[in-house]
Order: structure tokens, then C-alpha cells, then sequence
């Protein structure tokens, strides 16, 4: 049959790298992935075809490759750096030899969609460049094992790409069968192997995969995800073993009252700045909740271009140039659907961190003063009052609470009173203690009443049973997320900024600076169909009480004022620090079972590739093992004897040297003896320095077998020690790689003469 050409050749293997690199598709985005692949694909087709037309070494084509790689790769892979996004720079040039090494990374942690900035292209941009050239670089050599080493290359790079790919599908499945198809048919027919009856048996075999596959794979598929690696990789980002953030509210009021934080262009009317998201509960602090609990508010991950904001709303761009800011936490609005750096963009954002849950996000190691940034938000549309007493509870999950004092539920239901609503009892929890309470920061030297900061159990006792409710953002958040969680609504503390401006008809803020006099804590109760929903619990600033306050004051309300519960016993807080988040117990029943879980997902991910690739060679290993010793073993000395000879047929037939199928031994030791002869490419050993050996073990296996006696148990050794001898000399004789490759094949011939006459 006529082998294929070189135009089929390269139109075949260069569709086949396009299906292979097809998972890549949900990670990038279609659009985004056009021009680096289809780019890399083609210029690594430019550079093998014009090193094959003018003879070019490995070394010339090595060193064109990597030139068109950084010519080309500004306009493919990163053109936002380049010279009207398609001249090379310095920059665009960095970042293509940077991006070589850091961009698999930057692929496995950002996670989808990544989009087409930051350098995140290079990854696959680089592996269609590299794939082409590997695939096309072997099919156009002339050598029988050519094409089946090339069609080996789109299925190595189909295996990259799923590694690299997120767990959402492609329907791979006529894709996976065209590829299949398409090099199998291509490879054969390059070996000038490709048969009818193997092509028939070739299709059944296929079918019957297609089949099992589309009965099977839905539901194998659902109980066992596809492995990627990304979601192996835990970015180690965890904001839950850091200081409380909500703890830091005095010192914002008291360090920074006075100083610039940051500066907002664009604020919606209305809206609030978010710093953190807090809904985990310990009896010492509201903190975010660990890294592991799923769409919690201390899930954060590294994003690439775009956030996936499903959330209804208001879309707007807000602007933040950050003056001074002592935390991690970087200031958003709303839900982000981009936020870009206005400069050094990829280093910055190498260190971004969202949580889409929450809204926050986090500079991973502080914000550098003067970081600017613009936000693309989407801010949810608060519900009416109206709208809120018909409203349900929403269904999320939050974190379990531990060390929530009693005083917490007997308040909150005897404020609740005989409100029906979800909507009303949280209307209530937050009228409850801002109309009750009064307000003050603490600060004696600056002139307020005294007020003890923190949040921990025994002070939202104390606020709540106390003889005078005095706080500020901080005790009264918590003390109303508590109760709200205690009488059945999903409830988390917000700290962020909340700006005092004087009304107005825009519908956004042309600018406005924030300082630690704007901080403030808020609660979110989500609702079924409005989403999280904002309450103010605080006081009026202006409710400040002073000496002459009568203490009776507290209980202006007949249906709250009840005779005080007694005192539960105060929660004692660690001693080391009272404001670290998690307590030493919570952790210790914690760490085993999320440990074990890692430790199965590390076996797993490692083992199973590990067992892949070391499985066959030991399985081969131990057949032949068998094998010889089946041989030496035999129960008659003569078998001893042929099976020696045997051995050594096995030997150089999996040394790539076939035998005669119907030839006595003494011709098989003559054409042994001529393929191992040197021809000029393996610089093999003479002919005679295998011959010899050959001819004489071939001599002594016909004595035995065809003469009157029995070998003797010394003969039979000496006998097999020759041949190993023989078997080790004609190693030496062929190159490394089928030596090597030798390891792998178990092969066998149709054996004549083997036996005595009359033996069987």
C-alpha cells in the first residue's frame, strides 16, 4: 500500500496536537487560545520543514526554534507587552524566557478562566511550538519505527493538557476516537504494516470501547472525577491562622483615625468598601473559616483575568489608591468580576487571592503604600423593608459556632419578640441593639466613656446583660451575628469602610478618602432570593453616654427589659493570646481526619502515575524470569539443553534480530551471526567475535538432541553458561536504545527441530 506524503503527514499530526490540546479549552477560553496554539503549531511546522529542505543539524534547529519562539511569541502569547501588541520588547522578551519556566505554574494555581493576560498563554503556546517540532521532526525521518514514535507525541501532549485542564469536560469523546483513529490508520500506514484484517479488528476493538465507554463512562465519570492536577494544589494562602481582623478595630479607630487609608473613585452611591468576611466563631473572635470548609469565607484562590460573578446587580468601575493600610485584606465593593494592578500587573497579581464567596480579597504578604487598581464590581440591589418581611431564609452553609455565651440566645429572643419573619427578626435583632445601645470607642484620653474593646464571650455577655449596653462596630456586629445565628439565620461580620458623605442625586462618588475614623462593622443575613443582605447593629455615633446617663436608660423598651439571666460561667481564653482565632482543641479535632484525607490525595496522585509506568517493565521482568526458569528447570537434561538454545532465540529476537521461522541451528547461527556484523551505524563487534559462540552452542544443541546419550547435569550448566555469555556478548553488540528497549518486549519465535525425533 503507498505510504502518505509529507503534506499528509503534517496535516495529520498537526490536527491530531489540536485535538490533543482541546481540554485546555475551559481553562483559557476558545477565543484566548487561537492564536498561541494555532501560532505554535505553525511555526514549529515552519522550522522543521525548512531545517529538513536545508539539512540542518539539531543544533541549528534547536537555536532557530528558540529565536522564532521569542519573535514570535510577543504577538502569540503575550501581546500586551509588546510594541503595538506585536513587536518584541524587553519586557514582552522577559517574560517569554521567564514565562518558559514560572507559566505551567501560574496555569495549575490560577484558577479558570485564566484568560489571555499575564503571561499565561506562554504555557500553551510553548507546548503546540514543542509538540509540532517532536511530532514533525521524527515523521520526517526515513526509518521504519518513525511514525509510530511521532503519533506517540499528540498523545503525550493530550495527557499534559488534561494535567493541566480543569475538571469541567469537553466532550472528549469523538475528539479522543478521531484520534485515535486518525494516527493509528496515519502510523500503519507509514510502517507499511496496515492490513485489512487489521483494520477490521482495529475498528471492532474500537467499537467495543466507544460502547463500554458511553455505557460506563456517565457513571464512572460521576463517581470518580478526572484527575487534574490543579486540584491537587491548595494555594497556601490561609487568612484563618492570622489575627482576627475584626479584632483590629480599635486599633484603626485609636492608630490610624486621623491618617489617609486609601482613596475610592467611582464608589457607587450607597455601597460600602469591604475589607474581610467573617463567619466562624471560637467564644474568643469572629474569624474567617479554615481553608478546607467548602465555600467558606477563608477559601481564597489565586484568579486569573476574569472572576465568574453570578450574582444580579449593578455593574460600575471603582478605582482604589491604598495610602497606608496595615493588613492583608485589600478593598473591594460588591463582587469583583476583574481587578487590575496599574502597575507591575503580573507580579502583583501573582499574589491577588479572592473568595468568591464573600466578596474579599487579599494581598498575599501586605499592600505596598501607593498600589492602585481598578476594580470591575457588580453590587448586589438591597431589598425594601417590604420585600424583607415576606423574604425566606437562604440556604448556605456556614460554619458551626463554639463559645457562644447564653446571655446570646435569651436576648436575642426576647428582642425578637413576636416577629413572624425571617426578614422581621433580623430587623428587629439589629433596631434591638441599636436603639438600646450606646455608642463610644473607649478612647478615655480622647474624652469617651469607658468601653472595653475585643468581641470574646465574656464581653458580649457583659454588653448584653450588663447594666449600661455601651460598645461600638465591633461588639455590636458580633453580638448581632451571634443572635441572628442563634435563632436560626445564616449571619456573618463585615469590617470595611463605610464613607460619611453629604447626600446627593449622583449615582456615583467622583472620590472620596477613607481614613481609620471610616472603619466600620456591619452583619450580612442571606435570604432566598436577595442574596446576603446588609444591617447596621451600631448606635449612632452621636448616642454617646456620659457620667449622668442613668443606668436604667438601657431598658427604654417594656418587651425587652426582663429580669436578667444568670451570669454563665466566662469563657476562658488562651493564654498565650486572646485574640488568636482557633483554639488548640478545635485543632486537634480537626488535623487527623484532614490530614489522612491529603495524605490518601498525595498517595493517590503520585502512586497511580508511579504504577503506570514502573507496572509494565516489572510485569515484563517477571514473565521472563519465569520463563528462564521454566527453561532451566525442565525435567528432562536434553529440554535443559534446547531450552538454553531457546533462551538465547528470545534474546536476540527482542534484540530487534529476527530468525528464520523454519531453519535448523546451524542456519540460525549463521544469520544471527551476519545481523549482529557491523553496517556502518551501531559500531558493532565482528562477525566472528559473535560466530564463534553462535556456531559452537548450535553444534552442541544438535549433539544433544540428536545424539545416543543423555547431557550430564555438568553439561547442561556449562551449556547455559555459554549461552548467558553469548546472550551478554551480543548486548554489547547493538546500540543503547534497543538494549534498553530490549527490557521491555517479550518475544517468541516458531521453533523446528527443537526436540529429539520420536521425543514428543
Amino acid at each position: 500500500m503507498r505510504r502518505p506524503g509529507l503534506v499528509v503527514d503534517v496535516a495529520v499530526l498537526l490536527g491530531a496536537l489540536v485535538l490533543a490540546m482541546l481540554p485546555l479549552v475551559p481553562v483559557f477560553g476558545a477565543s484566548a487560545l487561537v492564536a498561541p496554539v494555532l501560532g505554535g503549531l505553525a511555526l514549529g511546522a515552519v522550522v522543521v520543514l525548512v531545517a529538513r529542505r536545508l539539512v540542518w543539524g539539531t543544533a541549528v534547529t534547536v537555536a532557530v526554534a528558540m529565536t522564532g519562539y521569542l519573535l514570535a511569541g510577543t504577538a502569540l502569547a503575550v501581546p500586551e507587552l509588546g510594541f503595538v501588541r506585536l513587536l518584541p520588547t524587553a519586557a514582552s522578551l522577559r517574560a517569554l524566557l521567564a514565562g518558559a519556566v514560572t507559566s505551567w505554574k501560574e496555569v495549575l494555581t490560577l484558577d479558570p478562566p485564566l484568560g489571555g493576560g499575564g503571561g499565561v498563554l506562554v504555557a500553551p503556546y510553548l507546548l503546540a511550538l514543542l509538540g509540532s517540532i517532536a511530532a514533525l521532526r521524527l515523521a520526517t525521518r526515513r526509518t521504519r519505527r518513525a511514525a509510530p514514535a511521532a503519533a506517540l507525541v499528540p498523545l503525550v501532549v493530550l495527557l499534559l493538557s488534561v494535567l493541566l485542564g480543569s475538571g469541567e469536560s469537553v466532550r472528549p469523546a469523538a475528539a479522543g476516537v478521531v484520534l485515535v483513529l486518525g494516527l493509528g490508520t496515519w502510523a500503519s500506514l507509514r510502517a507499511g504494516t496496515l492490513a485489512p484484517r487489521r483494520v477490521i479488528s482495529f475498528l471492532a476493538l474500537v467499537a467495543v470501547v466507544v460502547g463500554c465507554g458511553a455505557l460506563t463512562g456517565p457513571f464512572v465519570a460521576e463517581q470518580n472525577p478526572r484527575f487534574v492536577l490543579r486540584d491537587e494544589l491548595v494555594p497556601p494562602y490561609d487568612p484563618s491562622t492570622q489575627k482576627s481582623p475584626l479584632s483590629a478595630f480599635r486599633a484603626f479607630v485609636k492608630d490610624q483615625g486621623d491618617v489617609e487609608l486609601l482613596t475610592v473613585r467611582g464608589l457607587p452611591a450607597g455601597a460600602r468598601v469591604r475589607l474581610a468576611t467573617l463567619d466562624a466563631y471560637d467564644g474568643v473572635v469572629w474569624n474567617v473559616a479554615p481553608v478546607d470548609a467548602a465555600d467558606g469565607s477563608g477559601r481564597f484562590r489565586r484568579v486569573g483575568d476574569e472572576v465568574d460573578a453570578t450574582l444580579r446587580g449593578t455593574t460600575s468601575t471603582v478605582e482604589f489608591t491604598v495610602h497606608e493600610l496595615p493588613v492583608d485584606w485589600l478593598p473591594t465593593v460588591g463582587y469583583s468580576e476583574q481587578i487590575r494592578f496599574s502597575s507591575d500587573d503580573v507580579s502583583m497579581r501573582s499574589l491577588l487571592r479572592y473568595n468568591d464567596a464573600t466578596g474579599a480579597a487579599a494581598l498575599v504578604g501586605g499592600i505596598p503604600p501607593g498600589t492602585s487598581y481598578t476594580d470591575e464590581v457588580v453590587v448586589p440591589v438591597q431589598p425594601t423593608e417590604d420585600q424583607l418581611e415576606g423574604a425566606a431564609v437562604g440556604s448556605v452553609a456556614l460554619p458551626e459556632l463554639t463559645g457562644v455565651p447564653d446571655a446570646v440566645g435569651e436576648y436575642a429572643t426576647q428582642v425578637a419578640g413576636t416577629a413572624t419573619s425571617s426578614g422581621l427578626i433580623a430587623r428587629s435583632l439589629a433596631e434591638g441593639l441599636s436603639q438600646r445601645g450606646w455608642f463610644s470607642h473607649g478612647l478615655t484620653s480622647q474624652g469617651d466613656y469607658p468601653s472595653l474593646s475585643g468581641h470574646g464571650a465574656d464581653r458580649i455577655t457583659t454588653l448584653l446583660t450588663g447594666s449600661l449596653m455601651v460598645g461600638d462596630g465591633e461588639q455590636y456586629a458580633a453580638a448581632m451575628a451571634l443572635m441572628a445565628r442563634e435563632m436560626g439565620l445564616p449571619a456573618r461580620v463585615v469590617l470595611g469602610f463605610v464613607p460619611e458623605v453629604a447626600p446627593s442625586d449622583a449615582d456615583t462618588l467622583e472620590e472620596v478618602t477613607l481614613s481609620g475614623q471610616d472603619i466600620q462593622a456591619w452583619v450580612e443575613v442571606n435570604f432566598a432570593g436577595y442574596g446576603w443582605v446588609a444591617f447596621d447593629p451600631t448606635p449612632d455615633p452621636s448616642r454617646t453616654p456620659n457620667d449622668e446617663t442613668p443606668e436604667e436608660e438601657s431598658a427604654a423598651q417594656p418587651q425587652v427589659r426582663q429580669p436578667p439571666p444568670p451570669p454563665a460561667p466566662p469563657v476562658v481564653a488562651p493564654d498565650d493570646d486572646t485574640e488568636q482565632p482557633r483554639t488548640d482543641d478545635n485543632q486537634d479535632q480537626d488535623l487527623p481526619g484532614t490530614s489522612w484525607a491529603q495524605v490518601a490525595r498525595i498517595a493517590g496522585a503520585v502512586g497511580i502515575p508511579l504504577v503506570l509506568v514502573l507496572g509494565p517493565p516489572f510485569v515484563v521482568a517477571a514473565i521472563k524470569r519465569r520463563r528462564r526458569r521454566a527453561r532451566r528447570r525442565a525435567a528432562a537434561p536434553v529440554d535443559r539443553v534446547v531450552g538454553g538454545w531457546q533462551e538465547l532465540c528470545d534474546r536476540a529476537v527482542e534484540l530487534r534480530r529476527p530468525i528464520p521461522g523454519s531453519a535448523t541451528r546451524r542456519e540460525i547461527a549463521v544469520a544471527l551471526a551476519g545481523q549482529f556484523a557491523p553496517d556502518g551505524r551501531d559500531g558493532s563487534r565482528s562477525a566472528v567475535a559473535v560466530g564463534g559462540p553462535l556456531a559452537g552452542l548450535a553444534t552442541r544443541a544438535d549433539a544433544y538432541v540428536f545424539g545416543p546419550l543423555e547431557p550430564s547435569p555438568e553439561q547442561v550448566d556449562a551449556y547455559w553458561t555459554s549461552v548467558d555469555t553469548t546472550v551478554a556478548t551480543l548486548r554489547t553488540a547493538v546500540r543503547r536504545r534497543d538494549r534498553i528497549l530490549s527490557l521491555l518486549r517479550v518475544a517468541r519465535r516458531r521453533r523446528t527441530s527443537d526436540r529429539r525425533p520420536g521425543s514428543e
